[in-house]
């Protein structure tokens, strides 16, 4: 299986979003992540993506005589290529981008069930901003968003630090006066 292929599952995204900034996670501390997922769908999930070297074992322990596995996000794993987005067909980029709005809309419900969720002190955003871009202006603003993102990925958890799941999503919703739409 693929990046794309596995990351296009909404649990399974729902997973490498927990495991960002380093963090070491065991399944049992995944699935509390995941309550409205089964343990043994979980189990699954993190066995797919072990499997396709998304995630890697980073530590055993003995545990009551059971071993317990401590999981590692590969960062450079977890990313599709451009290569795979040049080669997907509208219905997969639908299917891709309906399984990402999945994934944050569960993980959205998940923060807002927690008892101390409190979205103003916690500066949850979800405004949408149409903009007239260039492409040149396009590319400037990703360079810009990416300079200002990248050297955050680093950031470890800390007792300071709440995890955030930022999700910038960008397209097109009108071709430029006088362009004619690209027939498929």
């Amino acid at each position: 299986m693929d990046s794309l292929e596995l990351l296009a599952h909404p649990i399974r995204l729902r997973i490498v979003h927990a495991m960002g900034g380093g963090r070491l996670l065991t399944t049992a501390q995944l699935c509390a992540r995941i309550p409205e997922a089964s343990k043994a769908s979980v189990y699954r999930h993190i066995d797919l993506l072990v499997g396709g070297g998304i995630l890697e074992v980073a530590e055993e322990r003995r545990v009551r005589g059971a071993v317990e596995r401590h999981y590692r996000l590969r960062q450079d794993r977890a990313v599709v290529g451009p290569e795979a987005l040049r080669a997907l067909t509208p219905d997969r980029h639908r299917q891709a981008f309906a399984t990402a709005m999945t994934a944050l809309l569960a993980e959205f419900s998940a923060y807002l069930d927690r008892p101390d969720a409190d979205p103003v002190a916690d500066q949850v955003g979800y405004r949408q901003h149409a903009l007239w871009l260039s492409p040149a202006e396009l590319d400037e603003l990703i360079g810009e968003l990416r300079a200002a993102i990248a050297p955050r990925l680093a950031n470890r958890p800390s007792p300071e630090r709440a995890q955030y799941l930022l999700s910038p999503i960008h397209f097109p919703v009108e071709a430029a006066p006088g362009q004619e739409p690209q027939s498929r």
